[in-house]
């Protein structure tokens, strides 16, 4: 009696709920390369395995659509600046980033889709 050898499971799927967290959790190499380290991070992965599965085009959109609508903000509270409320402003934007993308990876790697709050969908 001949044995049927398993199916391959592809590599893409078992490694899908990582994919997810790193969409999310690339953004945070801002901290380290100011200005574009919030946006290279995700759109890198987010390019490279998008078509590896619809979770990680979904996590990688709300990523980027995410640090999209952050750098705008950014760019109004640095006009603000001149105003001297700017300064206060960037420090939350910069606190709320970094906590929203800590618990969207914490979501992701759950298994959960996260929505951040007040972003512009733009992809």
């Amino acid at each position: 009696m001949e044995t049927i050898p398993p199916i391959p499971v592809p590599a893409s799927s078992s490694n899908t709920p990582t994919w997810c967290v790193l969409c999310h959790a690339a953004a945070l190499l801002g901290l380290f390369f100011h200005f574009l380290g919030h946006i290279l991070g995700p759109l890198i992965i987010w390019l490279a395995k998008r078509g590896d599965g619809a979770e990680i085009d979904a996590h990688g959109k709300e990523s980027l659509n995410f640090q999209l609508t952050m750098l705008i903000y950014d760019a109004v509270a640095f006009v603000l600046c001149f105003f001297l409320i700017g300064i206060p402003i960037l420090i939350l934007l910069w606190l709320a980033n970094t906590i929203l993308v800590v618990i969207a990876s914490i979501r992701a790697s759950e298994g959960k889709f996260y929505r951040y709050p007040l972003t512009i969908r733009f992809l």
